[in-house]
């Protein structure tokens, strides 16, 4: 038989009133930060869930199948006799005409624009400012480009429509003063201090040790920069790229303003243009609640953040694969 332990137990330590209050205030403070956490949470589930709702009307309702069923929306329609099949966005009229193609294409072509403009200047002027420029003028210049993200969109979409507008027809000759050339400047805009501001950040966390043992082997400051420093930035330059590609997919008012609105099918960038979000701003104060238009409009933004998310989810799997490579992994 195994012999019980006698011994009286040991009286635990009885906690001060003082240390009792600080026990609760840091319980109450967690509790604050997690329900914070979580109510950010619920929040975005909450708009995800009022904007699907809203859109599931052209599902259930049969007048709104019939208006705008998914074969008008994504195939060619007829739009008079005697014309050829055309995708046309006109859904306030007699016959309602809701193609996605012409919004889906102005989408498509005032981002190209801008990202073609703001990735170069962002990266490699983050790239001068972090390995090239002199300290001081690092420390004017990472604020001053950081001062346009203050800008509000309406005063950069102003300047496109006054100022860049007639420079540019005058310019190239445009055809349309407003086009997808100038909305995607305007973007441009926007969007440089975003990639300019974490791509900096990027290539400023990589190791110090990095650059001396390429520098140490002979390469170049501009090899060591190139070769070096940028590929092992390579997920947070990324990361800057799908911030500023979601920027200039949702951005609206600079879009409104300087694009022309006009649901154009073209690969021509001189045309003018009608992005999904300038649709859903131009259209939403006027269609009636409750109508296959409206349930149209929420649709568009179901799509809006699908195409965010599908981009931002195959983002994350290429960053995971590039840094499973930079840490010598299987890629």
């Amino acid at each position: 038989m195994q012999e019980q332990d006698l011994s009286p137990p040991v009286a635990l330590p009885m906690l001060s009133p003082e240390a009792r209050r600080r026990q609760l205030k840091e319980k109450l403070i967690a509790w604050g930060i997690t329900a914070v956490a979580f109510s950010g949470i619920a929040a975005l589930v909450l708009i995800l869930v009022f904007v699907a709702k809203e859109a599931l009307t052209l599902v259930t309702d049969t007048a709104a199948r019939e208006e705008a069923s998914f074969s008008k929306m994504f195939l060619p329609q007829w739009v008079r006799k005697g014309k050829p099949l055309a995708y046309v966005w006109q859904p306030v009229s007699n016959v309602p005409k809701v193609s996605m193609i012409p919004l889906f294409i102005g989408t498509l072509k005032t981002t190209a624009v801008s990202m073609l403009v703001a990735v170069p200047l962002g990266i490699f002027g983050a790239l001068f400012a972090a390995e090239f420029a002199p300290r001081r003028l690092r420390e004017v210049l990472k604020p001053t480009i950081e001062l346009l993200a203050g800008i509000p969109s309406v005063v950069l979409g102003f300047f496109a429509l006054m100022v860049m507008a007639s420079f540019l027809q005058e310019t190239f000759g445009f055809t349309s003063r407003l086009n997808a050339v100038v909305a995607g400047l305007g973007l441009a805009l926007a969007i440089v201090p975003v990639i300019f501001t974490v791509t900096e950040d990027a290539l400023t966390a990589v190791p110090r040790s990095y650059r001396e043992a390429s520098l140490a082997l002979g390469a170049t400051p501009w090899e060591t920069a190139w070769k070096v420093v940028l590929p092992a930035a390579a997920p947070g330059i990324l990361a800057a790229c799908v911030l500023g590609f979601g920027r200039a997919i949702g951005e609206t008012m600079i879009v409104l303003m300087a694009s022309g609105n006009a649901a154009i099918t073209s690969a021509n960038l001189g045309d003018s243009v009608r992005s999904l979000s300038a649709t859903i701003a131009a259209e939403m104060g006027e269609v009636v609640v409750g109508s296959p238009h409206y349930a149209l409009l929420f649709f568009i933004g179901v799509e809006l953040f699908l195409f965010t998310f599908v981009l931002n989810m195959l983002a994350g799997i290429w960053t995971k694969k590039v840094i499973q490579r930079l840490k010598g992994g299987a890629g």
